[in-house]
């Protein structure tokens, strides 16, 4: 069967950023399952994956905007160290989920220079080309549920 709309994939995948260094990968693990077509992963792969089968191995090399998307500079953010009640040590890396207008989000911290904290709300990897080393597991037609619910159910899936 063919990746297509509503298909169920699991695949094997080793995610790496242009220098070569492994940001991510399924190795000793379960596949990755997802829904196709339901925006569960990234459009750039899912993109790439119509229409390959079980046992297909592909390479795909993703831009930022198929990706995470480019670095958006309002969302680096000057932020007083009082806004972080009940954090004593605020360091480099340190993520938080911050209230915005917009709902919550998940900013890294990128600087402390004394009572001002400067954090990022991009995606660790918005700006990346992303190479993702990719073998197709399986393919099977998704439930009416599945389809439905927009997500997989069971086995890699959602339980509910």
């Amino acid at each position: 069967m063919q990746i297509a709309q509503n298909s169920v994939v699991a695949f094997h995948y080793t995610l790496t950023n242009d220098a070569g260094e492994v940001l991510d990968s399924s190795e000793g693990r379960e596949p990755l399952t997802y829904l196709h077509g339901a925006g569960n992963i990234i459009p750039g792969l899912e993109k790439e994956l119509e229409g390959r089968v079980a046992g297909d191995k592909l390479n795909v090399k993703v831009s930022p905007e198929e990706g995470y998307g480019e670095v958006q500079e309002q969302l680096l953010q000057e932020v007083p160290r009082d806004a972080f009640q009940g954090v004593e040590s605020i360091e480099p890396g340190m993520q938080f989920q911050a209230q915005t207008q917009g709902g919550p989000l998940m900013v890294t911290v990128k600087k402390v220079e004394g009572d001002t904290v400067v954090v990022d709300g991009n995606h660790p990897l918005a700006g990346q080309h992303l190479n993702f080393d990719v073998e197709i597991a399986t393919v099977r037609e998704a439930s009416q549920e599945e389809a439905e619910h927009g997500h997989v159910h069971g086995e890699g899936g959602v339980e509910h």
